[in-house]
This record gives C-alpha cells, structure tokens and sequence, in this order.
C-alpha cells in the first residue's frame, strides 16, 4: 500500500466497541475522533457535509459495511476513521444494519494520489476475508495494519489444505506392491497408443465474452471502486472479461478505443453523467445506478449477455439521447418539475458569464464616456488611439456585442440541458428570434424549452438504420430549427413580446410601495438560498430587464445587487464583533467574506448557513429584505449586472445605495449574534479554541 495511507489512519481513529443508537451518532463518534487530531476544523459543519452526501444516496453496503463519505472544506487532510458496531447500523444497505463503518473525509481540493488510495480500500472492501478478518481482530493496531495493507488476513483454512497435499506427495511410497504393479501395467497398456498417429492441432477456445463498463458515483470516493471490484470479480466468477473506467474524483482515464470496439455488451453502473457516452453506441447496454453495480454483479453480466444473445443494441442516436446533461446528474425518480428546474438553471448558468463580462464592459462605457456614448459611431470606422472616448465606445460596443448573446445562449443552453448537443443550434435559434421580435428574456425561456422538446420528440420517431447517422449533424437541427423559429416567429413569440413590453412597462411605472414591496421579495429571495435556484430566478429577472433598460429595470438590478451582498458582509461582521460565538475555521472564513460580500458573491456567506442554517438563512434574509426595500425607497439604480462594491460610480444615489447596503448588513449581522447568544456559553475545542454548536446541545470534540 502507498505511504500515504499511513498517514490517512492511525490507532486513534480506530474504535472497536461503537454502540452508537443511529447512524448520525456513530458518524459523530468518529467524526469527533478526526477534530481531536486536528483532520477537521469544524464538527458541525463536517457533519453536515457528511449528512448533504448521505442524503444524495445511502452509503450502505451488501455484507454489513457502511461507507459514510463526503468532500469537504472543513477537512485539513485526507482522513479515514474506522469503527465497528456489535448491533449494527442502519446505513440504508438492502441486507440490513452495518457492523463495519468507514468514515472517509476528503478535503474539498483532494489531490488523485489521496483519492486513489482510498478507491484501493473500496475495492479491498469486496474481499470477504479482508472483512472478516476486521470482525475478528482485538486490537485497534492490527485493524489499521489490515486497512493500511502491511498485514494481510489470515487465511485459517490454508494448514488443513496444505496436510491433505503433503499425504498425497507421501502416497506413492505407501502402496501396495500390487497397486503399483497395476499402475505400471496400466501405463504399458496405453504406450502402443501414444505411438500411432500425431493426431492434428486442438482448436482453439472460443472467446470469452467481453463487457466494458463505466462506474461513477457523485463524489467518486467510494462506491465508483467498489461497483469496479464487484462487476471484476463477478466477470471472473462468470469467466467474462470486464474492463472497467472509473470516472471519479481522482480521474478520467478512458479505456482503450480497440477495447470498446471488440466488446461485446456495455454496463453503465453510474448517478451521474457518463462522459463521452457516444463511444459506447451501437453494443447491448445497462443502465443502472452505481449501487446496482456494487451489489448485483453478477444480474447485470447475464442481463448484458442476454440483451446480446437478442441482438438488442442501442443506436448511435440515442448513445447520448439515453440521458442528457442534466437528467443524468439529477436522482433517480426525479419528477418533472424538478427536471424543468434544473433545465432552467443550465441555461442561466451558461449565461451568467456573458451577463458579467458584457454588462461590465457597457457599465465601464458609460462610465468613462458619458451616457451619451451608446451613440458612438463604430470603432471599426472611427477610433482615435489617443482619445479616452474612443476606448470608452470600444468598451461599450464589445459589451453591447456580449449581451446580445444573452437570451441566444440562455435558450441554447436549456436546449442542451433537455436534449445534449442536439439541442444547442434549434435552441439558439430560437434565442436569437425571441431577439429579433423583442421577446426578450422571456422568449428565451420559451425558446429553449421549444427547442429541447421537439429534439426530443423527433429523436422518439422510428428512422431507417441508413439514417441515422446523419439525425445528430443533419436531420435534427435542420427540422429542430425550421420548427422552433415557426413557432416563435408566428405562433407563441408575439404574444411573449407583449408580455414581455408589458412587464417592462410595468417595471418603468413602479413607484411607492409597489416598489418597496418588489425589492423586499427581490431580497428576500437573492438570500434564501444564497446562489441557489431562488437566488438564480432573482438575479435572472433583474438582468433580463437590462436587456431593454428603463428606470424601472435599473432600479430592480440595483436592488438585487445590494441585497445580494448582504449575507457575506452580515457574517464577516458579525465574526469580527463576536468571534467567540463561530469556531477559527468560521472566523477564517469571516475574513474572506468581507471580499466576497463586497463583490457580489452571495455564495461567501454558504460555509456559514451550511454549518448553522436554523440560525443564519432567516437573520440573512431579513437583512436583504430590507436592503432590497430600502435600496427601491432611495431610487438606486444600476447599469452593471455584477461588481459589488467595484461599480459603485456606475450607481445612481451611490451614499444612500451603499447605506441601505449598510443597515441591512447590520441587521442581519445582530440576528445572528442574537439567536447565537440564546445558547449555553460556548465552550473550547480540543486546540483551546471556542467550539460552534447548533440546535441547544454544544458540540464538544471528543
């Protein structure tokens, strides 16, 4: 076993006698074993990753094994803890409670080495006698020999093997004088026979059946390998070839084009995307979740051979039709509303680059060249090197140019999100109409959606076998496309054009408490789940009104900015008043939150909702609520999609913008500390530092 492994374990993180009453209880045991070494800086917020990956997918395993993984930021160094449970725990294994639990903590940035060596004791884990030799063992020492590879299990079976052979060795000078005559008379017997004719050359063996398969799991610490080793092990029981790619977090390494091509069958055991599918096209497949490979090996090979002996095979179209980008990243039995969520959020996340680098650029124009230098003549025509209004008008005209990607992108990449590639020229298409009749943001969603469903459906009709290989480059975009901009030019785009001038005009007449009541909502919404979907819709409302801006749109992006600056700033503020009350990893954190928080990045203030979400997500949220409020009371407006703090000349009514900013992270930063504070007094971890806690029970490191 490599070195490193060594060092991933030692006697401490053993503990042979765990009587925990739940599965949280035992992780926690051992968790508190990882913060008293100092592999974890933050019980609480450790176990919540543990907990957010538990409830992607149990961690049980066939055989009595639990594999409760996760990476996170809160991990110093790759860590393995190893307990056993005389009762056993409920990890969610389809044979019952695990004995055997294995806590692996992954730092978020682990290198491949530190993963692959933990994928080496997910496959050892498919070693019964590797098992049962931890069930044995007295000693805490000897389970971290066994773990580390330096002692291998005992194998009490090989003496009585061994005696049975040494008497057959001795056999021959024990017999009788009679049974050697015979045996010497047999051989005389059978010499005439071996002198007559050389008889020709056997045949060769028939070849065996060969499967590839690919094995993945969300973190691809664990269940990637062990789905490896089982399907191996099944294949060689089975005296089939497997060849398998694992597609974990420690690597890509594709398996040999000439392998694939002379395989004969296909086995995905995966929860999420496959990569480069299509190389697998045209071969009997399964397609199962990455515990089915785990734990029904041996189903899936028959399955595959007989889906062989039939001549099923799937069809070089629907190689990467089985399952698009999002649907294969999604949970097994996802509903529909999900998956249109998810679709959605493809789209703005493919979007949000040009938003930012286009919308700065135009910001950054007006900036330096006034707001009259939209009526700047071409810089291709007319550029003067020395003049600062000629870079002002390059500034504007390359942003102009990047914006106008906006809504084209956004409805290409929902396209794709629905349907994979086939999506994106029927899905830009259609952006690039909604475009062109003034549908805007919202004719890019319709667009989008459009376009992914009719790939879809025409990927459901029958086509000849001589077809098909030209539906992805030809047939689909050239019919996806003619029926998308049909729809969208005559049939559903002007009456989104309409709703969307009636949404613009409603945005330009609002005032009052119409107003103030928006960029509440707006707030609350940027910090209910910090960069999440919510805060996405939020933010994508805000800059689908820059697209055609008015006062109203201005307003609405100014609000959205501010109080999406809230959350960071609220916890770098209320780290810095009152440090005792967050753990050193949370205060480190605080420090980094004040850059975050100024430039915009919601997403600063996670490490602390994550860790303590009762406590922070409502304080944050009332904060941004009112900053929202106040910033649409104050008629701030913004030019700029994004910046923060940085694009403050950009911002109109700047000193009241920035002190609505101000009373919002002031009071959410006094939520915290006030709901913190209703607690017992914070104790010290093991290092001397103060320890957090959640709910009413303080969390000590053991």
């Amino acid at each position: 076993m490599e070195p490193a492994m060594s060092e991933m374990i030692t006697a401490d993180l053993v503990d042979l006698d765990l009587a925990p009453q739940s599965k949280e209880e035992a992780v926690r045991s051992l968790a508190e074993r990882m913060v008293s070494l100092g592999r974890v800086t933050d019980l609480e917020g450790f176990l919540a990753d543990v907990a957010a990956r538990e409830a992607q997918m149990p961690t049980g395993l066939d055989g009595g094994i639990g594999i409760p993984h996760c990476r996170s930021t809160h991990v110093t160094e790759p860590t393995l803890a190893f307990g056993r449970a005389a009762q056993g725990v409920d990890f969610g294994a389809p044979d019952g409670p695990a004995d055997l639990i294995f806590l692996i903590a992954a730092p978020a940035g682990a290198d491949d080495a530190h993963l692959t060596i933990l994928s080496s004791l997910a496959r050892r884990l498919m070693d019964a006698e590797f098992t049962a030799a931890l069930r044995a063992t007295a000693e805490a020492g000897r389970a971290v020999a066994l773990i580390r590879g330096d002692e291998e299990p005992e194998e009490p079976q090989a003496q009585e093997a061994q005696e049975p052979q040494a008497q057959e060795a001795q056999e021959p000078q024990a017999q009788e004088p009679e049974a050697q005559e015979a045996r010497v008379h047999a051989s005389e017997v059978q010499e005439p026979e071996a002198q007559g004719p050389v008889p020709g050359p056997e045949p060769e063996p028939a070849r065996p059946f060969r499967i590839v398969a690919v094995a993945s799991c969300p973190t691809g610490i664990a269940h990637t390998y062990m789905a490896a080793e089982s399907l191996e092990q099944a294949g060689r029981d089975a005296g089939v070839e497997v060849s398998v790619e694992t597609q974990g977090s420690a690597g890509f390494d594709r398996l040999d084009p000439a392998l694939i091509a002379a395989a004969d069958g296909v086995i995905f055991a995966h929860d999420i995307a496959v990569r480069e599918k299509e190389r697998f096209a045209g071969k009997p497949t399964v397609d199962v979740g990455v515990k089915a490979g785990v734990n029904r090996a041996a189903e899936l090979i028959d399955e595959v051979r007989t889906k062989a002996e039939r001549g099923e095979t799937t069809a070089p179209a629907a190689a990467a039709s089985s399952g698009t980008p999002v649907d294969r990243a999604g949970e097994p039995g996802e509903g529909y509303g999900t998956k249109l969520r998810k679709w959605l959020m493809s789209g703005v996340s493919y979007m949000v680059p040009f938003v930012a680098a286009g919308g700065l650029l135009i910001a950054l124009g007006f900036a330096i060249g006034g707001w009259e230098i939209n009526e700047a003549p071409s810089v291709a025509e007319h550029f003067a090197w020395g003049q600062v209004d000629s870079w002002a008008a390059l500034m504007f005209q390359i942003g102009e140019l990047a914006f106008g990607f906006l809504v084209p992108v956004l409805a290409g990449y929902i396209a794709y999100g629905m349907a994979d590639r086939p999506g994106l020229v029927p899905g830009f298409v259609g952006g690039a109409v909604a475009l062109t009749i003034n549908a805007g943001f919202l004719g890019g969603l319709a667009a989008g959606l459009l376009a992914g469903g009719t790939v879809l459906a025409i990927r459901r009709l029958k086509i000849p076998s001589v077809l098909r290989g030209m539906m992805p480059v030809v047939v689909i975009p050239l019919v996806a496309s003619a029926v998308v901009g049909f729809l969208m030019f005559l049939v559903v785009g002007k009456p989104i054009a309409e709703l969307q001038k009636a949404l613009t005009d409603w945005l330009s007449g609002l005032s009052g408490a119409n107003a103030i009541l928006l960029g509440m909502i707006l707030g609350l919404m940027m910090c209910f789940d910090l960069g999440g979907p919510v805060n996405k819709v939020a933010y994508t409302f805000a800059v689908g009104g820059l697209a055609s801006p008015n006062e109203g749109s201005l307003k609405v992006m100014a609000a959205v900015m501010a109080a999406g600056m809230v959350p960071p700033l609220a916890m770098a503020l209320a780290t810095a008043v009152r440090g005792r009350l967050f753990t050193k990893a949370e205060r480190e954190n605080g420090k980094a939150a004040w850059v975050l928080g100024a430039s915009f990045i919601s997403e600063g203030a996670i490490p602390f909702a994550a860790a303590d979400p009762l406590r922070v997500l409502p304080s944050v949220m009332v904060g941004g609520a009112v900053t929202g409020a106040l910033s649409m009371t104050f008629e701030a407006t913004l030019r700029a999609p994004h910046g923060g703090m940085f694009v403050v000349p950009l911002i109109g009514h700047p000193f009241l913008y920035l002190l609505a900013i101000l009373i919002g992270t002031v009071i959410s930063a006094a939520l915290v500390i006030l709901l913190k504070s209703a607690r017992k007094a914070p104790v010290l971890e093991p290092n001397g530092e103060p320890a957090a806690e959640t709910g009413h029970k303080v969390a000590v490191a053991a």
